[in-house]
């Protein structure tokens, strides 16, 4: 029997002629597509690789490792509080204009378009190392070769498998917002202008071209591909090894040496144990510089009901071991 919403849909079907959004698929990549992400992540990678032998030849200037620090760590933000903490968890709410920077620091570095970016990473939630996860390095089982497979499917190989995640059943909140679906479907232009701002300061300061080149090697495709491969550790590395002192229903762990480079994402075991928490590092030492992002954004009055994590959240989610310990360590110290 056909339902009263199903008819309303077929209806808007037949009735919908517009074209289709470039950010709201969920069926199949294109040839095309795919070879773009190929040059995406083989460009800059080969940068990444080259620059060692190139800076011992003819060496880096500060100039070039400044724009590399700031192009990468506005990037970076841009994706761990904004694509990922704001964005697809909800773990403040921001006002517009802060909202909208947000999710253009997302775009400058080069991780896919916004709307894409939010409805993989819900999906990944939802089956988190289990079946319909789109990267869990777990994905092959578990010996010493279905392991090292499933790191590089987790790392790298996801991104191109055919099947894409249905943005407007993972994020239909961004869907139905014009100027966020606007920004998504202009990575491209995105792309570009963070490929060549740092290329274009480059060669005012220097007043040469070689200094727009270096600037464009070290700031631009050194830069996108450490940064990218930073990221994608999270989704390999953080869910192989890693401490555990979470209560979470997957393979998340915590790597310390991941933690700056990763503005904090790599305490990924409270961050799956908690997914809404605006802080990730929330034990003593832990570094999260998108945490102290967002505090300084609260106090400025640019975000709102942040989900901090009191000490009570904290120790319900706790292991059961950890936990223990910590109790008992609490206790003798107050004897």
């Amino acid at each position: 029997m056909t339902s009263h919403s199903d008819v309303i849909d077929e209806a808007r079907k037949a009735t919908d002629t517009s074209p289709p959004l470039a950010t709201l698929g969920g069926e199949k990549k294109r040839s095309i597509e795919q070879i773009t992400l190929l040059l995406f992540i083989t460009v800059p990678f080969l940068a990444l690789v080259a620059a060692v032998p190139l800076a011992w030849g003819w060496g880096v200037s500060w100039l070039d490792v400044g724009l590399l620090v700031f192009f990468y760590y506005l990037g970076c933000h841009g994706i761990t509080i904004g694509f990922h903490r704001y964005f697809t968890h909800g773990s403040f709410k921001a006002k517009r204009p802060l909202r909208i920077a947000l999710a253009i620091m997302g775009s400058l570095a080069v991780e896919g378009p916004l709307v894409r970016w939010v409805a993989d990473h819900r999906k990944h939630h939802k089956f988190s190392d289990a079946e319909g996860d789109p990267h869990s390095p777990w994905k092959y089982g578990e010996t010493v070769p279905a392991l090292l497979k499933g790191l590089w499917w987790a790392h790298i190989g996801w991104m191109f498998d055919e099947e894409q995640t249905s943005q407007e059943k993972y994020a239909p909140d961004l869907v139905k917002d014009p100027a966020l679906r606007a920004i998504s479907r202009q990575f491209v232009l995105w792309t570009a202008l963070s490929l060549l701002l740092p290329a274009l300061i480059g060669g005012l300061v220097t007043m040469s071209w070689w200094g727009a080149f270096t600037a464009f090697f070290w700031g631009s495709l050194v830069r996108v591909a450490l940064l990218h491969h930073v990221t994608w550790s999270i989704n390999s590395i953080c869910h192989a090894v890693g401490k555990r002192p979470f209560k979470s229903r997957d393979r998340s762990g915590n790597v310390w040496w991941l933690a700056v480079l990763s503005c904090g994402e790599s305490w990924h075991n409270l961050h799956h144990a908690d997914p809404t928490s605006a802080r990730h590092g929330v034990m003593r030492g832990q570094l999260d510089s998108s945490a102290r992002f967002i505090r300084i954004f609260e106090r400025l009055g640019w975000a709102y009901d942040v989900r901090w994590p009191s000490r009570s959240r904290i120790d319900s989610r706790r292991n059961d071991a950890d936990g223990g310990s910590r109790r008992r360590k609490e206790a003798a110290e107050a004897a």
